[in-house]
Parts: C-alpha cells; structure tokens; sequence
C-alpha cells in the first residue's frame, strides 16, 4: 500500500510540475518579452525540444524583422521544423530564407537543407517524378553557387540516386507500354528514356525492347504500312548489334531482323540480290 501511495505521489508531483512548466511556456509565448522568448527558443532549441523552440522563433519572426536576430531567428525556425521531421515545411521556410537572405552566413547550410528536405520528401521511383525534378534543379543551383562547399559529396551522392529514379522510371513506362501491346508508345518512351539518359544501366535491354517493338508494331501492321516499320526494324537491329555484339540477346534479334527482312521481301515482290548482298556484308562487317 505504502508503494501504491509513493507512485501515486510521483504521478500528482509530475501532473503538477508538468502543468506548472506548461503555464509558465504559455505565458512565455503570449508575453511581449522578446528577449525571453528569444533566449528561451534558443535553449530549446539546444536541448532538441525543437517543438517548443519552433512557436518560439515563430513568434519573434516580426519582432526582430531588420534586426541583427532577423536571419538567425528565420533560419533556427526553419531548422526547428526540419529537425522535427517536418520536411514540407522546413522546405518553405529554408527556400525563403535563402531568398531573403543571399549573404547570411546561414544562407549555404539554409540551400543545402532545402535540397535535403525535397529529397527526403521525394517520390519512390514509380511514382510522379515532379518533387524529383525539382530537387536536382534545386541541387544544381546549390552546385552552382556554392562549387567548394563542404556538402558537396553528400549532394553529389543524393543527386546520383534522384538521377537513377528517373532512368527508372522512364525505363519501366517504356517496358509497361511493351507489355500491354502500345508498341508505338513503347518505342517513343525507351528512345526519349535513352536520349535523356544514355549511360543507363539499362540501355542494352532498351535498345532490344525497341528493336522488339519496331518488329512487332511491324507485323501487326496494316500491309499498307508494313513495308516503312520492317525497314525501321532493320535499323534497330543494325543499332542493337552494333553496340552489343555479344548481347544475350542476339539470337532473338537476329531472328527478328531476318523475318524484318522477309517481310520486306514479301511486300516488294522480292529482295534484289544486290540489295541482299549490301545487307549481309553489313551484317559480317559488325561480327
């Protein structure tokens, strides 16, 4: 009984204490004392109770506008939110701050952490790429403004990584488009997806799905427009083999480009036998 009545006793001086501490922070953040907010919100802030520190140099924002506190009291708000895991807004406060305040000596760490706080925030790769694209651009701008900075690596490294999201999910739409038949689209999306980003580690799978694409937008074609998409097959097979020899997948497109070449036959009345001849010389020339 004697230990029910202790914690019981705990439990009340905490409640009160707690309540006390909560009354004397209320009356805080409505006084008109700014230099007691603003040393408050520090201590706050040091002592990483960031969701007392933030209303804190909210409420000083006015306050100590065209103050010498005017940058400090903006940037230790935005990173109250940024430290309490609230990226969006942090992203807000961080890119104003940067604006506003181009010289301060917070103006680097504010852009970095802003390209941090996107990057957080950002998108998994099958998903809309739009905060994406917006964070390399805001990174590219940092690269641009601060060349020697000491984060450098760090959004070197996060630029890397939104980089392959994008090649991706470009990627994947081209695949999506091949494997419920769009072949056009398919062909459209791999060829834009290569042209944005041609060292990907997927472009020889690429380049065979386009291949694989011409041939089959081809053979599924009218007759009328069968003759145009066979040569454009042969085309992609030249651009295939010609960067991947020894692809695993030569037999397939090999395969594809001698149908290709049937059906351009068929379609002529009959290959000549010169034009053959040019054909397969190109054809041992890439061997």
């Amino acid at each position: 009984m004697g230990k029910i009545n202790k914690l019981l006793l705990l439990l009340s001086l905490s409640i009160l204490i707690f309540g006390v501490s909560c009354s004397k922070y209320e009356k805080l953040l409505k006084s008109s004392d700014n230099e007691a907010k603003y040393q408050a919100a520090l201590k706050y802030y040091e002592r990483g109770k960031y969701k007392r520190a933030t209303p804190l140099f909210d409420a000083l924002v006015l306050a100590n506008r065209g103050t010498p506190r005017d940058d400090t009291t903006n940037f230790y708000m935005a990173k109250s939110y940024y430290l309490d895991k609230d990226p969006f807004t942090a992203e807000y406060y961080f890119g104003s701050f940067k604006n506003t305040f181009p010289r301060s000596p917070f103006a680097e760490e504010a852009a970095y952490l802003q390209g941090v706080c996107l990057y957080d925030a950002s998108y998994r790769s099958e998903l809309d790429q739009t905060p994406t694209q917006r964070t390399l651009a805001i990174f590219a701008e940092f690269n641009y403004t601060y060349p020697h900075s000491e984060w450098k690596e760090d959004v070197q490294l996060m630029t890397d990584d939104l980089a392959n999201r994008l090649i991706v999910k470009t990627f994947n739409s081209g695949k999506f488009y091949y494997k419920v038949e769009d072949y056009k689209a398919a062909i459209v999306t791999l060829k834009n997806s290569l042209k944005d980003y041609p060292d990907s580690q997927y472009r020889e799978e690429a380049l065979y799905l386009i291949l694989r694409s011409n041939y089959l937008y081809a053979s599924n074609s009218i007759r009328d427009k069968q003759l145009e998409r066979y040569q454009q097959t042969v085309d992609e097979y030249f651009n295939f083999i010609s960067e991947y020899p020894e692809s695993k997948y030569v037999k397939s497109a090999k395969d594809m480009y001698d149908k290709a070449l049937e059906g351009i036959s068929a379609d002529r009345g009959k290959i000549t036998r010169k034009e053959y001849k040019e054909e397969k010389e190109i054809e041992k020339s890439l061997e």
